[in-house]
């Protein structure tokens, strides 16, 4: 898709692309957005909001915030579904635009903005759901009421792995409960952010209930985070900018929703089925270039299967091909970034000075088109005290750990500062059981690869991983509503 394409799929001038009480404007500068599966391609140069403009679009959020709240549930309703209808009527070309710009795999990009639609759709249907609770009181003739009311206006800060569907699971619910919203999408990621803009604004909602605001971290994201006419901020990123997110809303008492870091295990039992075992492994490890907060990075391996387990893998990964996103037969793309691609190839380094076996991949890719590529990396014969097994790396990067029986396991699955998944690979009954109730993690996987989550259930962590309520399903109303509970004597 040229650049040329590229307009026909978002309508709005890159240049003038943030969305701001109802209107596009431009900003007060613009960023390149660099396809990195080629990057002498330029998507678009788009607009770099001002922070004048972003105390416009806090200013217009709170003025629509009651409109919106009060707007009939079927027109919400109705709303929302068709914004769901239009991202999956349109899922080939904004998986391409989002391919084009994040680098995973064009079915992986269409299967994203699918996905995304069907967050809006379960949220339509969840505006008709919105039911309260009576009680008796304890005092005679008095009736309690419990209703849930809006938060209010909600800062949305979203990542540039999941550009879409991790927005997506946060515009979705925030406007089915009655917020109005900004939204702070990662600069590394902004077409897609546009076309959703683009899709919300024909809806018609009051201007100002919805708001796209581009722009860095240290400029958007620090206005949004310290100031006083925000009530929440719902925030996915790394666990040095979630502490700063923690840090400033605390003081003005907004309530913030925090998804960070991970360094996911799966565990390979003696008895696994080894085909499920290799498929589960590549597949969360290396899939999307293991830029994914649910990748499983540590590969926790009983002795008995061991050897056979890592053979198998590693003649898996020679059957990966690594290229453009939208080249066919595609399992990997490449990584986001030159930055990532540095930090990457670091990490490698360091895991070998460390004293780990290369036993695949490591290297830069030289690609017909000039990219970020890597080829998927497996080490094995590592130490879970390693840095390379303590920090998350977001790399195609996965570290094999040899353990003798389920104890050792569940202790070194355990053994990290995050909590957001882990998995095991097993045909026993016990040992999923014990899996199950013994890991210190948010979603628990069972012959299935830990990066993979559906949209109807809680998603999120333990430890530093998450902070604050749970986010997607019912589960998402604990933080885009307020309990009232309302007693009454009627005489």
């Amino acid at each position: 898709m040229s650049a040329q394409n590229t307009q026909k799929v978002l309508q709005q001038d890159p240049q003038q692309s943030l969305y701001i009480n109802g209107e596009w404007q431009a900003g007060s500068d613009t960023i390149a957005n660099i396809n990195p599966s080629d990057i002498t391609e330029t998507i678009g140069e788009f607009a770099q909001a001002s922070s004048d403009q972003v105390k416009d679009a806090i200013a217009a959020a709170r003025q629509a915030q009651p409109k919106w709240e009060a707007t009939p549930l079927e027109k919400k309703q109705s709303i929302l579904q068709a914004i769901g209808d239009e991202m999956i009527a349109r899922c080939d070309e904004l998986g391409t635009l989002l391919s084009r710009e994040e680098g995973k795999p064009f079915l992986e990009g269409r299967g994203e903005i699918y996905r995304a639609g069907q967050f809006f759709h379960y949220y339509a249907a969840e505006v008709l759901r919105q039911m309260g609770d009576t009680a008796d009181s304890v005092r005679p003739g008095v009736k309690v009421e419990v209703t849930r009311e809006a938060v209010g206006v909600v800062a949305i800060i979203s990542p540039w792995n999941f550009p879409t569907a991790t927005a997506v699971w946060k515009i979705a619910p925030a406007l089915a409960f009655g917020n109005s919203v900004i939204w702070k999408p990662a600069n590394l990621t902004p077409a897609s952010a546009v076309a959703l803009a683009e899709i919300i604004h024909r809806q018609g909602l009051p201007e100002g209930t919805f708001n796209l605001v581009l722009g860095g971290g240290s400029s958007v994201g620090d206005a949004l985070i310290h100031s006083k006419d925000i009530d929440a901020v719902s925030f996915t990123g790394s666990v040095p900018t979630g502490r700063k997110v923690a840090a400033a809303t605390a003081p003005n008492f907004v309530r913030c929703q925090l998804e960070m870091g991970s360094k996911n295990a799966l565990v390979i039992a003696d008895d696994a089925d080894l085909q499920v075992a290799i498929a589960a492994a590549v597949a969360g490890a290396f899939g999307g270039s293991g830029q994914k907060c649910t990748a499983s990075s540590r590969l926790i391996v009983m002795d008995g299967i061991h050897d056979a387990f890592v053979d198998g893998v590693i003649a898996k990964m020679k059957t990966l091909k690594v290229g453009h996103a939208l080249d066919d037969g595609i399992f990997m793309g490449p990584v986001v970034d030159d930055k990532q691609l540095a930090s990457n190839l670091d990490w490698i380094e360091k895991a070998k000075q460390a004293g780990a076996n290369l036993a695949f991949g490591g290297e830069r890719l030289d690609m017909p088109h000039d990219g970020y590529y890597m080829s998927p990396t497996l080490f094995t014969e590592t130490d879970n005290s390693w840095d390379i097994n303590q920090e998350e790396v977001f790399a195609p990067l996965a570290c094999v750990m040899r353990v003798k029986n389920l104890e050792e396991a569940i202790a070194m699955t355990n053994d990290t500062r995050f909590g957001l998944t882990g998995g095991i690979i097993t045909q026993s009954l016990r040992n999923s059981s014990m899996f199950k109730e013994q890991v210190q993690a948010g979603c628990v996987m069972v012959n299935l690869a830990t990066a993979g989550t559906d949209y109807h259930v809680p998603f999120g962590g333990r430890k530093e991983s998450s902070f604050g309520p749970r986010e997607q399903g019912q589960y998402a109303k604990e933080f885009y509503t307020i309990v009232k509970t309302a007693y009454q004597k009627a005489y």
